[in-house]
């Protein structure tokens, strides 16, 4: 785990940003767009779990905060450049681990008949926000995907995690 000294470097005031692998890219690049996403989601369910929530749909939310910093990494470095800088990464047993948790939780729930209005207990509106904002980084990374390549698992894992997202927000 790094430890951090200081805060601030002025490195970025020039409207760049470092890449853990080294370099500099401009802070608007679809890259950066894409892992600044990941990380605005975790911070969404930061709010929701603060807004308080069963201590078994907490855990769930706190172990898929813990896997969006695989998520971020992966997203960080280009696949060109894994080999020479290591990064956790999402791969296909996150999906999987998504999928279970969905099943799980809709199992309880009653079938759904119409559209679902966001809202209702102050977590299952930050779960909603944190739904959308996935659903914004999904389609990021669509975009970035079309011009490089990513992670096999991380389009899946964004689509399963949206889809958990609603579940939970249901839940």
């Amino acid at each position: 785990m790094p430890r951090l000294t200081r805060i601030y470097t002025r490195t970025g005031d020039d409207g760049t940003t470092g890449h853990s692998f080294g370099g500099r890219v401009a802070k608007d690049a679809l890259r950066v767009e894409c892992y600044g996403t990941v990380d605005e989601l975790n911070s969404c369910l930061g709010v929701a779990r603060a807004a308080g929530l069963p201590a078994e749909l907490d855990a769930d939310l706190a172990r898929i905060q813990n896997e969006l910093f695989h998520l971020g990494s992966d997203l960080c470095v280009p696949e060109a450049e894994k080999e020479r800088h290591p990064v956790p990464r999402v791969a296909e047993r996150h999906v999987a681990a998504l999928e279970a948790l969905i099943d799980r939780w809709n199992e309880s729930l009653p079938p759904l008949e119409n559209f679902v209005l966001p809202g209702g207990a102050p977590a299952a509106a930050a779960l909603h926000v944190a739904r959308t904002v996935c659903r914004r980084a999904e389609r990021q990374l669509v975009a970035l995907a079309r011009r490089e390549a990513v992670g096999a698992s991380t389009l899946p894992d964004l689509n399963r995690l949206s889809d958990a997202l609603f579940v939970l927000a249901r839940a």
